[in-house]
């Protein structure tokens, strides 16, 4: 087989290889290889294994990139399946409030909050909300993030979700990181419809998610079901819509309370239910049952100063299949950083270094139904993948360098490779 894009001597080469998601025990595996390599062609994987069976496999295309480690560590490329990456305005104000003991509920009443971001989101172009949103991606594949979900949800109207999906396909363009975009028209009840809700999810089902689906500028729909949100029945007929315009469901569940979310993401077959801090054991069964991914981000938890984490162990005894974000939002998500939300998976929701970075990667892929492509290091897949300098751990050592290099589609995108 031929390559143009060769990384050998691998002290470890973390594949998260095999069938996804992980679920259970099996999420433990991270499938290593040791003194590993991995080959590439045109931005697809040809080769994984050792590199004494690369050197005999794998002849190099003219001008193939070749990098000896030395024994740093291969894992495959982030994936943040639940991000708010595009917006307008700042809210940093509203972190200082939080930390002077605010909360992030009597800021919402205020005025505060996702609104906030609203009234600036309304106002702002195409160009503008791509060219706000560059640098927060920037940071991200600094990160290692080489693939994300980027949400609308900050207009809660037609006509500037519509321009919010339009910026999310354009910054797709724009840099490296593959972006995945999803509709969240029913982030919040707006203002000018707080005395009349039923007729803003007739306005979501009506119009928004039709002409979101006929302009094809989503993949997903998305629901903050939440008390004072939207009501599971709300969130059910609003995700239905979707579901029948062919939008695939996914949720906001249980984060503030146990309101019911997890039920609606079970119900529906939803692919993912995210947040999930108050997720009760039965709502977990049923989440097992029909197949949901819990995507969990301890993040936001810790920047809303919530006082807990989602129950990670209690999800995954119950054989849910667990996968992490940022969250990264202008309100409660301040990190580009997926190291750090495996810092926190591994030391708030008592997950192991080898479960988090399984749900930081395949299972991950699988909660944006991206399993075939991204997720694992493997023949056929897109060459996404971190190195790291030293060992997979090194990643929880929070503000430390571990990163060397991040790759995307077989070619350096941040960082530098040894040599």
């Amino acid at each position: 087989m031929t390559a143009d894009f060769v990384l050998r001597h691998a002290g470890r080469l973390l594949t998260c290889s095999g069938p996804a998601p992980r679920r259970g025990p099996a999420q433990n595996d991270v499938s290593p290889v040791t003194d590993g390599a991995v080959a590439s062609l045109a931005g697809r994987i040809v080769f994984v294994g050792t590199t004494a069976d690369c050197d005999a496999s794998v002849t190099l295309a003219p001008g193939a990139t070749v990098a000896d480690l030395g024994g740093r560590t291969v894992v495959p490329g982030f994936v943040d399946p639940h991000t708010h990456v595009v917006y307008a305005g700042d809210r940093r104000e509203e972190l200082r409030r939080r930390l002077a003991g605010a909360t992030y509920v009597e800021i919402a009443a205020e005025g505060g909050g996702i609104l906030s971001t609203v009234r600036a989101t309304r106002g702002a172009t195409v160009d503008e909300l791509a060219a706000s949103a560059l640098p927060r991606l920037a940071e991200m594949l600094a990160c290692g993030t080489t693939t994300a979900e980027a949400k609308s949800g900050y207009g809660l109207e037609t006509a500037a979700e519509l321009r919010m999906l339009e910026a999310i396909r354009a910054l797709d363009r724009l840099q490296p990181i593959d972006l995945v975009p999803t509709f969240l028209g029913a982030h919040e009840i707006p203002l000018e419809y707080r005395q009349r809700r039923q007729e803003y999810v007739d306005l979501l089902v009506g119009e928004m998610v039709p002409a979101v689906a006929a302009a094809r500028l989503a993949e997903w729909c998305d629901v903050f079901c939440e008390d004072g949100v939207f009501t599971p029945i709300e969130s059910r007929e609003i995700l239905r819509a979707g579901q029948a315009a062919g939008l695939k469901a996914r949720i906001h569940a249980d984060e503030m309370a146990a309101s019911g979310g997890s039920d609606v993401a079970a119900d529906l077959g939803a692919r993912s239910a995210d947040h999930l801090l108050f997720v009760e054991p039965g709502s977990a069964a049923a989440m097992a049952r029909a197949g949901v991914v819990a995507t969990l981000l301890p993040a936001a938890a810790f920047y809303l100063k919530i006082g807990r984490f989602a129950p990670a162990r209690m999800l995954m005894e119950h054989g849910v299949a667990v996968a992490l974000a940022t969250d990264v939002n202008p309100g409660g998500g301040f990190t580009p950083s997926m190291p750090f939300v495996l810092a926190l998976a591994c030391f708030g929701m008592r997950m192991t270094l080898e479960e988090a970075l399984v749900g930081a990667t395949l299972n991950a892929a699988y909660a944006l139904d991206r399993h075939g492509r991204i997720g694992s290091l493997e023949a056929g897949k897109l060459m996404d993948a971190v190195v790291v300098n030293g060992e997979a751990v090194d990643l929880l050592r929070v503000g430390a360098p571990a990163i060397a290099a991040v790759i995307k589609n077989g070619q350096v995108a941040s960082g530098s490779l040894p040599g």
